[in-house]
């Protein structure tokens, strides 16, 4: 038995058609479990390379195990347009759009991209499992709704040389693409629709392609990428770079309202810094009613962004002796934050940033605490003792370049 079919069957874990190359590359042989995906935590021993690659080079990521679903017929658009909060009647052919969606009540199941690929043709993306809600609410519609997460195989190029890169190997130039669109192009012979979209918050595209090219395309890119510092990049780096883009996680900065056991659990999309999003002037969504009481009463929860200050968290340490200890991963632990002797709110998701030398963090604050400039108290432990340490309200995303929106001149 090969060790693929071997590993396969030892963890009945499903496998990426790019498995054949992360494997071998794969040098830590650390993996993490991604919607039934073996997934790679770090190509390398650590993941500081990787990460740097997504800032200053380019980094490749296996993003296949992302949920995929295409909505085809003359009802795509109405279906669509009433199941998120984004405007869909006025997305264009070629254009892609980050939503929320949620339940009756506006709490949010889950979120992800939608991308118009023709007049009646659309695929959404989610980190969830979604299709028994996509069917539910198509009832009597004239579309057809199939599962493309595995029919469909996916790769992220981020970081600055990402275009570059892209411009080497396809047949036509990415240099007029916009952010938040997407073209059909080929790699040689090879069908591929690359969109500019990314989890990084940097300059990046993610291509799509059917699974029985992945390898060819795999290694189109990496050939062509050398000269650019192309690197294979696992999800460690990945957290870190979505903490410093402002980006939410499921099961991590919220929970779907699914999910929840408790209603204190769920989030509104006001209440998830998403607000940008909804858009209330559509005749009619899921969720639009809750969401138009919310917003004129405002929400109890604000999710913004927070930075711990460096002179006093050094105290803390150096009282007890030792040197400052700033996480070396992205951590997601629910972390109390406080004003006075009263909870105000709680860190979701953080990381020692290192490319803006800022410890940062993303939080759930009350109303009435989470104004830009607000001094919190962060929770953290020194030598198995609870001590508090200042923490400021600042805005999201951290880390915003130009790049990630503009086009060459």
């Amino acid at each position: 038995m090969s060790y693929k079919n071997q590993f396969h069957a030892e963890t009945q874990l499903k496998l990426s058609p790019f498995f054949d190359r992360t494997s071998v590359l794969n040098e830590s042989q650390e993996w993490r479990r991604w919607s039934g995906y073996l997934s790679a935590t770090n190509y390398e021993l650590n993941h500081e390379n990787e990460y740097f690659a997504i800032r200053t080079k380019a980094a490749l990521l296996d993003i296949t195990p992302l949920y995929k679903y295409l909505i085809e017929g003359p009802d795509s658009q109405k279906f669509l347009h009433r199941l998120v909060t984004r405007n869909i009647n006025i997305c264009k052919v070629g254009q892609v759009m980050y939503t929320p969606w949620c339940d009756e009540k506006g709490k949010v199941i889950d979120d992800g991209t939608v991308q118009r690929l023709s007049d009646h043709k659309f695929r959404i993306t989610s980190a969830e499992p979604n299709l028994e809600w996509l069917e539910h609410n198509s009832v009597g519609m004239d579309l057809a709704i199939s599962d493309d997460s595995s029919t469909t195989a996916a790769l992220a190029l981020q970081g600055p040389n990402s275009r570059d890169i892209l411009n080497a190997v396809a047949k036509e130039t990415l240099d007029d693409l916009k952010f938040f669109w997407m073209k059909n192009t080929r790699f040689g012979d090879i069908p591929v629709s690359i969109s500019r979209t990314g989890y990084t918050g940097d300059l990046g595209y993610e291509i799509w392609m059917d699974p029985s090219d992945a390898l060819l395309v795999w290694d189109m890119l990496i050939e062509k990428g050398k000269p650019y510092g192309i690197t294979p990049t696992g999800l460690q780096a990945l957290d870190i770079s979505r903490i410093e883009a402002g980006l939410i996680l499921l099961d991590v900065d919220y929970i779907s309202s699914r999910h929840a056991l408790i209603e204190s659990r769920k989030s509104s999309p006001f209440e998830l810094g998403l607000g940008w999003s909804v858009k209330m002037k559509k005749d009619n969504f899921i969720g639009k009613r809750a969401l138009e009481k919310e917003l004129k009463n405002g929400p109890e929860w604000e999710f913004v962004g927070i930075e711990i200050e460096w002179a006093q968290l050094e105290k803390h340490y150096r009282k007890a002796g030792l040197a400052p200890g700033l996480p070396s991963t992205a951590w997601r632990t629910s972390t109390p934050l406080y004003s006075g002797s009263e909870q105000v709110g709680y860190a979701t998701s953080g990381a020692w940033s290192p490319i803006l030398k800022r410890y940062i963090a993303l939080a759930h604050i009350k109303n009435g605490y989470s104004k830009e400039g607000t001094v919190l108290d962060f929770e953290l432990k020194v030598e198995h003792f609870r001590k508090l340490t200042p923490a400021k309200v600042v805005k999201t995303p951290f880390f915003d370049p130009e790049r990630k929106r503009s086009c060459p001149a």
